[in-house]
């Protein structure tokens, strides 16, 4: 098989002319002599046989080809950058990636402070998120399609190999629109009463195991939602009534979008998990969930 005439020292040496602006200056830079630099970038024009680099005065300018080169090739010497960096940190039990599922009820602006906190440490380890609901979210770490989740709700499945971690409680109130007749009300609603409005419901994600349900309104009619944005969309608009953490609510009702409907039954707090498989001991895995159980308090 022929030797490609584009090498990673070609590209450096491509990338520091650029830079510097002359061969000497990215001879300096290389701790090289200016000669073999020359040669290097005359041999890959030979080959290529193109020109790259025209001479202005002193300056050494990119041709429009040399730009498209040097462009492409920055990607590929980023590239071997992170396999060098991510084959040290492997060495050394850090993880490359970790794949992360946060359940749909879950503050993920709280999620994404932590995770900036533990990135500003650990630059070479790669974030993977994604959002799940209820039964869903469980599924996709005991399918080993995440790592790490947060927000996961409870009951913790019977799997044997998990460790899961109470993160907080959250508090759910029943919800409709300002312009949604239960907003006139001022007295409790029993469960009776709420049955004949139709109840928006976010859809469990799982897809092999037996879906959850949560905060439903037996014998109400339904409309199913993917996640917690259309969820609360749904409800504004007027579609219909539904429970949301109280952190979600509380801005709507203060901007008079929503209004709590009071009922004669209390929801107890639901608790959420931070939730990982016993065998992943990568240290990156470790030193996220420390941070997000300490900001937990």
């Amino acid at each position: 098989m022929n030797t490609p005439p584009i090498s990673i020292e070609a590209l450096m040496v491509l990338d520091a002319i650029e830079y510097r602006g002359s061969y000497a200056a990215a001879a300096e830079q290389l701790n090289k002599v200016p000669s073999a630099l020359s040669y290097v970038v005359q041999k890959l024009e030979e080959q290529l046989q193109v020109t790259l680099f025209i001479r202005q005065g002193r300056r050494a300018i990119l041709t429009p080809a040399g730009k498209h080169l040097l462009t492409e090739g920055r990607k590929l010497l980023q590239a071997v950058n992170s396999l060098s960096e991510q084959t040290q940190t492997i060495a050394n039990g850090w993880e490359p990636k970790i794949r992360i599922a946060c359940d749909t009820i879950v503050d993920i602006t709280a999620v994404y402070n932590n995770l900036s906190r533990f990135l500003a440490e650990h630059q070479s380890i790669e974030i993977d998120v994604q959002e799940q609901v209820m039964n869903g979210t469980w599924e996709a770490l005991i399918e080993d399609r995440v790592d790490l989740l947060i927000g996961a709700p409870a009951p913790i499945p019977a799997q044997k190999g998990l460790r899961a971690v109470k993160m907080q409680a959250l508090d759910s109130i029943l919800v409709v629109s300002s312009s949604h007749q239960l907003a006139r009300l001022n007295l409790s609603v029993t469960t009776h009463e709420l049955s004949h409005y139709r109840h928006v419901v976010v859809h469990d994600s799982a897809k092999n195991e037996i879906p959850w349900s949560r905060n439903i309104i037996e014998g109400s009619q339904r409309f199913y939602v993917s996640n917690l944005n259309h969820k609360i969309a749904a409800i504004l608009s007027g579609i219909g009534i539904g429970y949301l953490p109280k952190y979600v609510a509380d801005p709507f009702i203060k901007a008079d979008q929503l209004v709590q409907v009071l009922t004669t039954d209390n929801k107890t707090p639901q608790d959420l998990f931070i939730a990982w498989k016993l065998a992943n001991k990568g240290k990156g895995l470790r030193k996220l969930t420390d941070i997000l159980l300490t900001q937990q308090g």
